[in-house]
């Protein structure tokens, strides 16, 4: 029986200095880079790594929680990752239901909601189902909206987007002189979300690899060597006060 662990209440349980009522970032997206190679320093298997990468996921939701985010989108599994070794996918695509087994009853008592972006149809069965049940489970909680990006590529999903479009000039739904970013941004998975404010990614790399590409034009950035199974409450918030200290501009002055 696994034991189970609090969201987390006070303030100096988590980080004396840091202010959760001042600028916090709606919407955080991170991705979770890292794992296979906490595993190789320490001489285990790969999978050891990503296994070890589910508690920092839940190290980060309580933070969010915590600090009153409103949107944490996670990047889980990407339109590339299929390209990794069989073994390593096939764990990979078990790993939501061991999470959600896990941590369902923990999210669902601090009114968690989770859901999806990315194309959930090409998921195998046995994903789809841990995952629709959570959904399911969680539709009606309005509290941290915890989106996994599984099976997602933001160049394939503008793509999708663009198609959708034509389709749609194609049967008068939409007139092409209408188009704009906002009605561009209807036809994204995203559709209904606000765009990140803040994009953490882990493990020292500093590139988007094919994420959210559209949505983070104008979130602001932080890069961290710490590697996904060392995230914690610690370094999420190390984030967000960088985060309260910058100003956005969007390209005024």
């Amino acid at each position: 029986m696994s034991m189970k662990i609090p969201f987390i209440k006070s303030k100096q349980a988590v980080n004396a200095d840091f202010d959760v009522t001042e600028n916090i970032p709606d919407h955080v997206a991170i991705i979770m880079d890292g794992n296979g190679r906490w595993a190789e320093k320490r001489g285990l298997p790969r999978i050891a790594g990503h296994k070890e990468g589910v508690k920092a996921v839940m190290n980060v939701v309580r933070a969010a929680n915590h600090a009153h985010v409103k949107v944490l989108t996670l990047y889980a599994f990407s339109t590339e990752n299929w390209n990794r070794p069989k073994p390593e996918i096939d764990f990979l695509m078990k790993l939501p239901k061991e999470f959600l087994h896990i941590y369902l009853p923990e999210l669902m008592e601090n009114n968690v909601k989770i859901d999806t972006i990315g194309d959930f149809a090409a998921l195998p069965a046995h994903t789809q189902k841990a995952v629709k049940y959570a959904k399911d489970k969680t539709k009606d909680n309005d509290g941290l909206l915890l989106n996994f990006a599984l099976n997602y590529g933001s160049r394939y999903e503008i793509m999708q987007a663009i198609k959708q479009i034509m389709d749609d000039v194609d049967c008068n739904k939409v007139s092409v002189d209408a188009i704009d970013e906002d009605i561009f941004s209807e036809y994204l998975y995203t559709n209904g979300l606000s765009d990140p404010d803040l994009l953490i990614r882990t493990s020292g790399e500093k590139r988007l690899s094919n994420f959210l590409l559209w949505q983070l034009a104008y979130s602001e950035f932080w890069f961290t060597d710490v590697l996904w199974p060392d995230m914690d409450e610690k370094v999420f918030n190390e984030a967000l006060k960088d985060y309260q200290n910058r100003k956005r501009r969007y390209g005024g002055i």
